[in-house]
């Protein structure tokens, strides 16, 4: 099923809304016009009421006289019938042709019950307003009977008639005018949609995320959505340049031990077994295995790939601390949410850390404190610390310091730390040469039922 296109679909809005508005308006009209003329008919028939009254009291021998009962009130032709008490009729309108009018049950009523009343009735083929009201009773044939009267409802349904097909004329034109208006408003509204759509098209056909859609003297909201577009083709154009460096370096990485490798299998291939090319061996094949490693673990915290379990930051702390023979300081209770092996892999980047770049025997000191719905995990070192101006370039992938041809290691082990404690929903903090992983702790009403993650790393 083709779906309509927005522009398509605002007319249609538009002109439904055109349609029942104007629809409403009629009803209304129809309505109150309906009710007027039938309001003003009623109040034709009563003054002829009155006027056939007065006559049966001033000069009642006159109501059966030749032509009396003949009236056209306002414009409107009205029928009359006089009876006397006992219901028999003593005059009628000449125009009734020795006709009845349907208003038996209206003079009975006005007859025993002395009352005036309105109905509607079929006559002669026609719709017909009725109206009934007792005579005085003053000396004459007429004295304490009746008068009956009626007149056509046509005129009402004809000027009714009139009014709705004006209004529906009104709304069809309106309807079309209103569409026709709509659908030029929206296609000039739209054109600079039209032109980002275009634009964004060639984008993608070229794959060129440098590139920016244009901007110009359009709306606000197109301007601000050109803008939003244009920052994320910005951050894409970033994440791929990024993406292309890493892979440069990963491959200059790689490049040295592979080569280390290749070189020494074939001395191996060419002179026999030589123990100290088998250690050369092992060592380039434990280099390429943690670089892999690292790039693996880096992959999956910037994913945010980790398992969320409870865990006991200070039996994990304590742990790494004896195992790399740190010095244990503080050791508070502390309970987070996330990935034991992840937490425990940077805190064991943090000593790495420590240990490479601080002096040699120097002590290494490990913190663990709790406080405003954290804990702060801190390791420190007896070394300068990193420079504030090499701060974020330090948690960058790759990234060794001035000693990066001597120094050990991927250089992935601060990038991965960042990325496990933005996967955590915490951050770290540099101090000289203290670093500072805060994570949240864990709010005890979610992780009441989870087990504690024991595992080893």
């Amino acid at each position: 099923m083709t779906r309509l296109s927005l522009r398509s679909r605002i007319v249609a809005v538009a002109v439904a809304a055109i349609v029942l508005a104007v629809a409403g308006l009629g009803i209304t009209v129809g309505v109150l016009v309906g009710r007027d003329l039938r309001g003003s008919l009623d109040q034709t028939l009563r003054d002829r009421a009155i006027e056939i009254s007065r006559l049966s009291v001033s000069t009642p021998a006159l109501l059966t006289a030749p032509g009396a009962l003949t009236s056209t009130t306002g414009g409107t032709e009205v029928d009359v019938e006089v009876v006397d008490r006992h219901g028999n009729i003593l005059a009628s309108s000449p125009a009734l042709g020795g006709q009845k009018l349907p208003g038996a049950s209206l003079v009975a009523q006005a007859l025993r019950q002395g009352v005036s009343a309105y109905a509607d009735g079929r006559f002669a083929g026609a719709s017909i307003r009725m109206f009934a009201a007792p005579l005085p009773e003053v000396p004459g044939p007429a004295s304490g009977g009746a008068v009956l009267l009626g007149s056509s409802l046509g005129p009402v349904a004809s000027t009714l008639g009139h009014v709705r097909a004006v209004i529906a004329t009104s709304a069809i034109a309106a309807a079309l005018l209103g569409g026709l208006l709509v659908a030029i408003l929206t296609g000039r509204g739209l054109r600079p949609l039209r032109r980002l759509s275009t634009a964004a098209g060639e984008i993608e056909r070229s794959g060129d995320a440098s590139r920016r859609l244009p901007e110009g003297a359009t709306p606000r909201e197109i301007a601000e959505l050109t803008g939003t577009l244009n920052a994320m083709l910005a951050a894409l154009e970033r994440s791929r340049e990024t993406e292309r460096r890493f892979l440069a370096d990963a491959s200059h990485e790689l490049r040295t031990p592979l080569t280390s490798l290749r070189g020494n299998a074939a001395y191996l291939a060419k002179h026999g077994t030589d123990p100290v090319v088998l250690q050369e061996i092992e060592a380039d094949a434990v280099r390429v295995g943690q670089l892999v490693d690292d790039l693996l673990a880096l992959e999956r915290a910037e994913a945010h790939d980790v398992p969320r379990a409870a865990v006991d930051l200070a039996a994990l702390t304590a742990e790494r601390a004896g195992r790399a023979g740190a010095t244990l300081e503080v050791c508070a209770p502390a309970l987070v949410w996330g990935d034991r092996v992840a937490l425990g892999g940077a805190l064991g980047n943090l000593i790495d850390n420590a240990r490479l770049h601080g002096p040699e025997r120097g002590e290494i000191v490990v913190r663990l404190e709790v406080g405003a719905g954290v804990a702060r995990l801190s390791v420190v070192d007896e070394g300068p610390g990193i420079p504030p101006d090499q701060i974020d370039a330090a948690f960058g992938r790759f990234w060794r310091g001035s000693e990066a041809t001597s120094t050990p290691g991927s250089g992935l082990g601060l990038a991965i730390v960042r990325a496990t404690a933005t996967a955590h929903h915490g951050r770290v903090e540099v101090d000289g040469s203290r670093f500072t992983l805060v994570i949240p702790i864990a709010v005890p009403g979610v992780v009441e039922a989870a087990t504690p993650a024991t595992g080893g790393a």
